[in-house]
């Protein structure tokens, strides 16, 4: 666990290096923000249709091996872009279709390295492993967007790619290494595995989620959260440079201490051992009011104060979140659960800032703040109540209950 936390930090260094330096580079080509965001969509569009697909082949083949031939093949990517950038031959359309690739190629490469990291410890410490891989997360995005200057700077854009393509090959090396720890839940291998897949295949993953009131909860809080709350980088930037008449420097001030409370919530999240639905609802509606205070914040210093406790709940109702989504479904069907999210997800992750933004054009960035707080708060309430009232309470029989007769023995 130690080497593949290692080795998931240097990834995930490589990969934040390669997203800033791949914004900066589609704006010297095209000089064109909306392009930039294109290229954005164009890598997430195919976890929309191909998730569920990516998914069902990490329940299908060995997830040590799959994990290393999409390392692998990652890497190939990266050092593709990097030898056309270094010999100035990339243009917007081959980038576009890198980033296509590079996206399909992450619909399996996602829920294989996920499983595969439950793999190494037991069973009852997968909350826990979970959280530390949200806390390598955090601390490669923070390494990787600082490398990504200093990277361009000195050596230029297409070491950036170099260094993204060497850390992939890193952890398709160390993978070979790793073996299950004792007591870690097993996958089926071979042909029992082959012959689960063929038994449950991608309609029946999708039916197994819809069948799951735990998940479908899940996936409710988390969608109405991540469309009315959580872009922080859009309506806190909006808030900062607008009503509290902050610069580019007090906004990175912001983001420094959303990344600080991030770590923070992800070393929480650690310490986990049962996480629930509950627990994530709770969270998102705690940071739902937090939200809404940040709204009504008269000035940056509060808002700091409000930001920090609002990133460490977002952390951990994420990891919280995550752990109930990796251990809830049975083993040989955690792989197509993810690829479902992947793709619910992907919804989420296309759908949000577009109606964001447009909340922030109709009430502002204070109004925008509010509004998506109250809508998250309000409608985790609703379901809580609904909840509460659909549970049936048991009704204690007499101590001397008359017997049955046999013709109503089923039906009792």
């Amino acid at each position: 666990m130690r080497w593949w936390s290692v080795a998931n930090f240097v990834s995930n260094a490589g990969t934040w290096m390669q997203l800033t330096v791949q914004n900066l580079l589609v704006l010297q080509i095209t000089g064109s923000a909306a392009a930039t965001g294109l290229s954005m969509s164009v890598q997430a569009a195919p976890a929309l249709l191909m998730s569920v697909l990516g998914g069902a082949a990490v329940d299908r083949w060995p997830r040590r091996l799959t994990a290393a031939v999409s390392q692998a093949l990652l890497a190939v990517i990266a050092f593709t872009t990097a030898t056309l950038v270094a010999l100035d031959r990339l243009d917007m359309t081959t980038l576009m279709v890198l980033a296509a690739v590079t996206g399909m190629v992450a619909t399996v490469d996602n829920p294989a390295c996920a499983l595969l990291g439950n793999d190494l410890v037991p069973a009852e410490d997968v909350p826990s492993a979970i959280g530390v891989g949200a806390l390598v997360f955090n601390a490669g995005r923070l390494a990787g967007a600082a490398l990504a200057g200093v990277t361009v700077g000195f050596l230029g854009t297409a070491a950036a790619y170099f260094a993204n393509g060497f850390s992939f090959l890193f952890v398709t090396a160390v993978i070979p290494f790793l073996r299950p720890a004792a007591g870690a839940v097993r996958q089926a291998t071979g042909r029992a595995a082959r012959r689960s897949a063929s038994d449950l295949g991608v309609r029946e993953g999708l039916a197994f989620f819809a069948r799951r009131p735990r998940l479908l909860a899940l996936a409710g809080v988390t969608g109405i959260a991540a469309v009315f709350g959580r872009n922080y980088g859009l309506t806190l930037a909006v808030l900062v440079t607008g009503p509290l008449a902050g610069g580019a420097a007090a906004f990175g001030t912001v983001s420094t201490v959303l990344a600080a409370g991030g770590i923070v919530g992800a070393v929480l999240g650690a310490r986990l051992r049962r996480p629930s639905v509950r627990l994530v609802g709770a969270l998102a509606a705690t940071g739902a009011l937090l939200q809404i205070a940040a709204g009504l914040s008269p000035s940056l210093a509060l808002l700091l104060v409000l930001v920090l406790p609002m990133a460490v709940v977002e952390s951990v109702s994420d990891t919280a979140g995550t752990a109930v989504l990796q251990t809830d479904p049975p083993a040989h069907l955690r792989g197509r659960v993810l690829g479902v999210w992947g793709s619910i997800g992907t919804v989420w992750s296309l759908g949000g800032p577009p109606a964001l933004g447009l909340l922030m054009e109709l009430a502002g960035p204070r109004g925008a703040l509010i509004t998506g707080g109250a809508i998250i708060a309000a409608s985790i309430a609703t379901g809580h109540v609904l909840h509460r009232r659909r549970t049936v309470t048991p009704v204690a029989l007499p101590a001397k209950a008359p017997a049955p007769q046999p013709a109503l023995q089923t039906a009792a």
